[in-house]
């Protein structure tokens, strides 16, 4: 069984027309829906977007941040956003939509994931 992604938006603005004020310096969450290939379905999957200046910005230099669900890209290029995605579900197979989804829980928030937040 395969992945792939179906749908990307945000829950906080219209993605179509979002364009960051700073293009190195931004931060925000995005929600992938993804599901297996050639079937319908689809789950979502949480992804923090930000630049290395938006974790500088945003964290003293004694702080330590995870890399869970986080992407780090060094400008804002929507498109380029989008194909990582799509590069990392393509990458992501296994026996079952289970196994599957566990892979893409390294990368995103899984809706169906038990997951205390690194800042509770």
């Amino acid at each position: 069984m395969n992945a792939k992604l179906k749908q990307l938006y945000s829950l906080d603005f219209d993605l179509t027309t979002y364009f960051p004020p700073d293009s190195y310096n931004f931060g925000f969450w995005l929600r992938a829906m993804i599901g297996p290939t050639n079937q319908d379905g689809e789950e979502s999957f949480d992804i923090f977007i930000c630049t290395p200046e938006w974790l500088k910005t945003n964290h003293a230099l004694s702080d330590v941040v995870w890399g869970r669900h986080f992407l780090i890209v060094f400008e804002y290029n929507l498109e380029n956003i989008k194909q990582a995605i799509s590069r990392y579900c393509v990458r992501c197979t296994g026996s079952s939509w289970q196994e599957v989804a566990i892979k893409l829980s390294r990368m995103g928030y899984w809706e169906f994931e038990d997951y205390q937040s690194p800042n509770d």
